[in-house]
């Protein structure tokens, strides 16, 4: 990594490749990573109403959340935070995180809003089993991402629009 790129920590809905490049098509896949004390909660406060992935610490012997390490240019980070909505419900935090064995210090997103009665629409949890799944998160993990309650978004234009990204299959 460069003084001319960042690496991220993406654990929700910019785990697919295909999400992450349509708002900074230099991401680069370094691997999967594994964030320690952490737990991964969707109560995020959005503005369609729904939740959001988020990580918060967990007092969990075992807590962690995985996700995908990806290295950026740094001319894409501001287009990044604006998707990420830094200072509007996300705060940027570094994170140490493994991969492949090593410690690697990431640049994550941490929600600043949130309402632990929010749940996240179907199409958002699919965005995250569909990051999941292509980059090969244990099974186990995965598992309980599908097991998260989810509501079906009323606005079917939104809904079909994130579908497409990770080829319309239902989670």
């Amino acid at each position: 990594m460069s003084t001319e790129s960042f690496v991220t920590f993406a654990y929700g809905s910019n785990m697919p490749t295909a999400r992450l490049r349509e708002r900074c098509p230099s991401a680069r896949t370094i691997g999967i990573a594994e964030l320690s004390g952490h737990e991964l909660r969707w109560h995020k406060r959005s503005r369609d109403g729904s939740g959001k992935c988020d990580i918060a610490a967990s007092a969990a012997a075992n807590g962690s959340v995985l996700g995908v390490l990806y290295e950026i240019a740094a001319h894409e980070k501001r287009a990044l935070d604006r998707a990420e909505g830094l200072g509007a419900g996300y705060e940027e935090i570094e994170v140490e995180v493994l991969c492949g064995g090593s410690p690697i210090t990431a640049k994550a997103y941490r929600a600043t809003d949130t309402d632990p009665a929010l749940r996240p629409y179907t199409w958002y949890r699919a965005l995250v089993i569909a990051g999941a799944r292509e980059h090969g998160l244990p099974a186990s993990y995965i598992a309980r991402l599908a097991s998260v309650p989810a509501d079906e978004d009323q606005d079917r234009t939104r809904h079909d629009e994130h579908m497409a990204l990770i080829g319309g299959v239902r989670a």
